[in-house]
């Protein structure tokens, strides 16, 4: 055989995996497995095994471990992005179904949907700091980019639940529409975006006063009322927009987050659930559960640049870039 022939392949093996930056991780809850797509030529290099209907997925603050919500297996898996390996798991109580990351790198929050609990999760001992009870169904987490404040959305009390981060109490509770879903804090701080997926709207709170200054609502022409169903929501740093995924519209709704206005909306695949974007933001990553694919949207033109086929019901998405 001939040298060339064996390396080759081998190089680009190398490159696959170790210089070809940035990959976007997707979670199949369906499948039990974990997608990768290379984000230069937007496919899929790669499918995983990891644990029963995984769900929320989030990176390590060095982007070198991720955290996978196991839901039905009641544990948090620890990958190793580099091997690709599950090297550990995290206590998180029972169903952990969303998870979020503090500001200091080392406390983890998930949602516990079946107990009603928000569980504070210390990552270098592997041990559980605190459960906080909140309302019925948690799932939506955000974390304040302070990291003073942590909110959990419960989507039967239809609540916002404020957290100290530090006595770890719940320091004051809002009423939103009917299901809330997803929660983001502005990047100042000052403003608190919830999605409510049956109750079709996106309410904006004053972190200050926590109360509601705003609720969004959505009208897609040739689209009944009850298919707009609010879930993921992003917003921009550099520019004035936010993005949210309205289920099974099959939309993504663009929002001006000066005016509040919706200027547009982006037709993806069936589904739409969660959203990411690449480091830039230039490209808006949508995770469509029925079609099992993922919508590459230009975040300018709003165009679907690509659609990449994935699990069975992909749910979570994140992109390493370092």
């Amino acid at each position: 055989m001939r040298i060339s022939n064996f390396i080759v392949p081998c190089l680009l093996l190398f490159n696959v995996y170790c210089n070809a930056l940035p990959y976007a991780y997707v979670t199949n809850e369906k499948d039990d497995t974990l997608s990768i797509i290379d984000m230069n030529s937007f496919e899929v290099i790669d499918t995983i095994d990891i644990g029963d209907r995984p769900r929320g997925f989030i990176l390590s603050a060095d982007q070198k471990l991720a955290y996978i919500c196991a839901s039905d297996s009641n544990r948090i898996q620890i990958l190793d992005l580099e091997t690709l390996t599950i090297v550990g798991d995290l206590p998180s109580g029972e169903d952990p179904e969303t998870i979020a990351l503090h500001p200091n790198g080392t406390t983890i929050y998930t949602a516990n949907e079946d107990d009603a609990l928000l569980t504070v999760i210390d990552i270098p001992s592997k041990s559980v700091i605190s459960q906080i009870d909140v309302g019925v169904e948690p799932e939506g987490l955000a974390v304040s980019h302070d990291g003073k404040t942590m909110v959990v959305t419960s989507e039967t009390t239809n609540m916002v639940h404020w957290v100290d981060t530090k006595t770890h109490a719940n320091i004051a509770n809002s009423l939103v529409a009917a299901r809330p879903r997803d929660a983001h804090f502005s990047l100042n701080d000052d403003l608190l975006w919830v999605s409510s997926e049956i109750g079709g709207t996106v309410s904006v709170f004053d972190t200050a006063s926590k109360e509601k200054i705003k609720e969004i609502e959505f009208k897609i022409k040739g689209v009944f009322r009850d298919k707009i169903q609010p879930v993921g929501i992003l917003l921009m740093k550099d520019q004035p927009k936010a993005f949210v995924a309205l289920g099974p519209a099959n939309r993504v709704a663009v929002v001006n987050t000066d005016t509040y206005e919706v200027e547009d909306y982006i037709l993806v695949g069936r589904r739409v659930w969660h959203l990411a974007f690449n480091e830039d933001q230039s490209l808006l990553l949508t995770t469509n559960g029925v079609s099992g694919d993922v919508s590459v949207v230009d975040a300018n033109s709003y165009d679907v640049v690509k659609t990449v086929k994935v699990g069975r019901y992909p749910w979570g998405v994140a992109v390493k870039y370092k």
